[in-house]
């Protein structure tokens, strides 16, 4: 999607839309426009949509109003996305190739108008590779969004906006790709790809590397696989001086279950059990493209979790990197698998203050939260709320969950040092009590459980059905509040 700025006057293409005010319409508005507005019972509620066909120099010209709903009313930035949002899924495939936004009666600020702008992009990403007879009529043809009579100062904001976009825009096609398309080495190469001449330093393990340090966990977990399992790292280095901030993401490219087989139905959608990964990519994507005044790590454990002859068994205890030791009860808990010796690379390789990790972990999320936020688990209160207030600003919600001794005894294992595991109540604050024995004292931890985030299966302000991009918004509001500040 292509959007530019245009001045006010300058000449307009047949499809025009402009942002309405709840009971706002605006007052130049022609009379037969007005009624039929009325008629419709279109108020500029957030989100809604009305439009009309006027004459326009002895032609038809299509005239489009999208609601922002009350000014000064909570969740404003919502209520924008949800109009820019609207305006790109009633014409994306309209047959319409540019549409105008006229933005000159709005009364918006230059934030206002990039989030706008932002969810009028983000709402037109689709992965159509694998779709070859697509009618007409179903193919996307808007392409282009001119922008007349923006606010002083929304261009310069939008060159911030369209490198997070960009970085969604990623993170929803690694999601969103097969697993005989992405598995950890296409991850690995793909990524290297898009980021080539960012700036960003990248080092990746492989398999010899992995078992020269003692990666007895996550080797565990791939042991079952004829897919080399992979560390990415990618280092964006735009601050020097602090200790950095890593972002660790899960990157199990397909998840069977591996020997604790998970049952057919649906096993399909494990193609996004990479979304942690996926969304670390995006954010220092989106870091590098914006450049970020910040020192940040983004680690990516990769690995499939396959069922074959030499897959990891129920029952067997596997070394980590740390030198605890795991009773494998169950080998579709493999994520924590993962997490445990990417967790204890990045802290021994780089020394990060923070950590922040991101997982597919836990069906039990879903079961708690549904898909409206994502799970927070902390040891640092301060960098919850940090947290919390970018998942508000950025729409990707957070909901803090608690961790304690009570539920570390869960996972206690008679003959090792921990079980991958604990009982059926209570299963996403034990994975990550789990996950918290392998953070070093005085390192700030959070491990968000985005299972219920990446995927979603109906539509959203900002998403068709699919791939959310679900993190990057997170994480580089995050950025932006507490590193750049």
């Amino acid at each position: 999607m292509i959007i530019e700025f245009a001045a006010a006057e300058a000449a307009r293409p047949r499809l025009v839309a402009a942002l309405v005010a709840q009971d706002g319409l605006p007052a130049d508005a022609d009379l037969l426009v007005r009624e039929a507005a009325a008629a419709a019972r279109f108020t500029g509620k957030a989100g809604q949509l009305f439009e009309a066909m006027v004459p326009a120099g002895g032609a038809v010209a299509r005239l489009a109003f999208a609601g922002i709903g009350e000014p000064g009313a909570a969740g404003r930035t919502s209520a924008l996305e949800r109009a820019g949002g609207a305006l790109t899924a009633k014409y994306l495939t309209s047959g319409e190739t540019e549409l105008g936004l006229d933005l000159s009666g709005s009364a918006l600020s230059a934030d206002e108008a990039a989030a706008v702008l932002l969810a009028v992009r983000l709402r037109a990403w689709r992965h159509d590779v694998y779709r070859t007879k697509l009618s007409a009529e179903q193919k996307p043809s808007l392409a282009k969004i001119t922008v007349f009579g923006a606010p002083e100062g929304t261009e310069a904001v939008w060159e911030t906006e369209a490198a997070i976009a960009e970085g969604v825009e990623f993170t929803r096609e690694l999601v969103t790709e097969p697993a005989n398309v992405i598995y950890p080495e296409s991850f690995v190469e793909r990524c290297k790809a898009r980021l080539e001449g960012t700036g960003i330093e990248i080092v990746v393990l492989g398999l010899a590397e992995m078992t020269a340090l003692g990666m007895g966990a996550l080797l565990g977990v791939a042991q079952g696989s004829v897919r080399e399992p992979k560390i990415l790292a990618m280092r964006w280095k735009g601050k020097a001086g602090a200790r950095p901030t890593a972002f660790v993401g899960k990157g199990v490219t397909f998840d069977t279950g591996g020997i604790s087989i998970k049952p057919a139905g649906g096993m399909e959608d494990m193609k996004w059990d990479m979304g942690g990964a996926g969304a670390v990519a995006g954010t220092m994507l989106a870091l590098a493209r914006r450049k970020a005044r910040a020192d940040v790590i983004g680690v990516c454990g990769l690995v499939e979790n396959m069922p074959d002859g030499n897959a990891q068994r129920p029952g067997d205890v596997v070394t980590t990197m740390s030198g605890q030791t795991v009773e494998v009860i169950n080998t579709d808990a493999e994520g924590r698998l993962v997490l445990c010796d990417a967790l204890t690379w990045v802290q021994k390789e780089y020394s990060p203050a923070t950590i922040v990790d991101l997982a597919t972990l836990t069906g039990a999320i879903i079961v708690s939260l549904g898909h409206e936020h994502a799970g927070m688990f902390c040891n640092d209160d301060l960098l919850a709320s940090q947290l919390d207030a970018a998942g508000r600003a950025s729409g990707d919600a957070l909901w803090r969950f608690p961790l304690g001794a009570a539920y570390d005894k869960l996972i206690d294992s008679p003959i090792a040092d921990m079980k991958n595991v604990g009982p059926r109540y209570g299963g996403s604050i034990t994975a990550a009590q789990f996950l918290q024995r392998y953070v070093d004292k005085g390192v700030a931890w959070a491990h968000l459980d985005i299972a219920g985030t990446v995927w979603i299966d109906k539509p959203g302000a900002t998403h068709e059905k699919g791939a959310t991009g679900f993190g990057v918004r997170l994480l580089d509001r995050y950025v932006r509040d507490v590193l750049e500040s």
